[in-house]
């Protein structure tokens, strides 16, 4: 009798794995795991779906607020107009294609400003947090650097390159770099040394030391860093469009439309760099993720 049950044991068991394949031995994924599964995601989704409400709302308001300020009448249209005069520009440079050319002008420029900041500011942030002597001797400059605003740097660098895209994508470049700089030092420094002692004990030295304890345990602050000096790449593009007096930017853009009291024009203006930094900060956060998923 005992060896009638135990044997129809073994069978159910055989039969249920059967039915699961995909299961690892001895795993058996049940229907209520299913449910639970299903059921966490639902709640997941259910928590981006309320965190996406309040900002909408605000937004909304925002809006309610604008237009219902506009039709008192209380406020000059020179200041601020009406939102349907701004949609309007806005479309209306959308369909011209105007627009879109300019934004690639500042895209260009912030990327390869913001390119250039990172694969300096790296490599010396790490020295200066590994090396007293090169702190000693970088550290000073770059305070004297970031004392001194951009805005008065970029007619300089006007007057030694010229006009076009190589000043603006300097200027750009340093107004980024120094915070990128402190953020990997302070990243740099503190990593428990602990973690660093018991790695050379065990061998690690140099690029595998760097690659396989320093970087990985510095990597939010590094990451930080890149998603600051990213979004802050715009504003360097835009300082620089300014200084420079171009044609050719959403920076130019600004100008055009102060000169030409066209404020539905530069409000426009200011809707595209607003959803230009969105994006510019959603492809941070995709890049956390990545982080995240590798590491």
């Amino acid at each position: 009798m005992s060896v009638t049950t135990s044997t129809s044991e073994l069978v159910s068991l055989e039969e249920i794995q059967a039915y699961a394949p995909e299961q690892e031995p001895g795993v058996i994924r049940t229907v209520s795991g299913r449910a639970h599964d299903e059921r966490a995601a639902r709640l997941r989704a259910q928590g981006r779906l309320l965190n996406a409400i309040p900002p909408i709302v605000l937004g909304l308001l925002l809006l309610v607020g604008w237009y219902a300020l506009g039709a008192s009448g209380k406020v000059n249209v020179l200041i601020l107009p009406a939102p349907a005069d701004v949609l309007s520009s806005l479309l209306n440079g959308l369909g011209s294609g105007m627009y879109l050319s300019n934004t690639l002008v500042t895209v260009q420029e912030s990327v390869l400003g913001f390119l250039l900041a990172l694969a300096v500011a790296l490599p010396l942030g790490y020295g200066v947090a590994k090396s007293r002597l090169l702190a000693s001797t970088i550290q000073p400059y770059l305070a004297a650097g970031q004392a001194i605003p951009a805005i008065v740097i970029a007619p300089v660098l006007v007057l030694w390159l010229g006009y076009g895209w190589l000043p603006n994508m300097l200027v750009c470049a340093l107004v980024v770099l120094f915070p990128m700089v402190i953020n990997t030092i302070l990243g740099i420094q503190t990593i428990d040394p602990q973690f660093t002692d018991a790695a050379r004990v065990e061998g690690a030295s140099g690029w595998s030391l760097l690659s396989y304890i320093e970087f990985p345990l510095a990597l939010p602050s590094i990451l930080a860093a890149i998603r600051s000096g990213f979004t802050l790449s715009i504003v360097g593009a835009l300082v620089a469009e300014f200084v420079a007096g171009g044609d050719q930017g959403l920076g130019a853009l600004i100008l055009i439309a102060k000169n030409q009291y066209n404020t539905p024009f530069m409000y426009a203006t200011l809707v595209v760099l607003a959803a230009l930094a969105a994006l510019y900060y959603g492809s941070t956060w995709l890049l956390v993720k990545l982080a995240a998923a590798i590491y």
